[in-house]
């Protein structure tokens, strides 16, 4: 895998490091935030989308990104898209 790191969370401690990253080889963005509370994960689980089963599968998770990482999460889109363009 070949990850690019693109920022972390620039409020971070030491305990926590919200993290945005590229996978150049399968196009995709790679994020670590936070879990969320129990009432959170409850709420997206139940969020109904026509044509999509409720609940969060085993292999996905729900995270949460503070607002302040976005011009990183933008990077990150624009490092993918300059990719796919190329």
């Amino acid at each position: 895998m070949a990850l690019l790191f693109i920022g972390i969370d620039p409020n971070t401690g030491t305990d926590e490091s919200p993290t945005v990253w590229v996978d150049q080889e399968k196009q995709e963005l790679v994020l670590q935030g936070w879990k969320p509370d129990l009432e959170t994960e409850a709420e997206c689980a139940a969020f109904t989308v026509p044509g999509h089963a409720t609940g969060i599968p085993d292999h996905e998770a729900v995270i949460r990104i503070p607002a302040r990482m976005v011009p990183m999460i933008r990077e990150a889109c624009d490092v993918i898209e300059r990719a796919t363009v190329q």
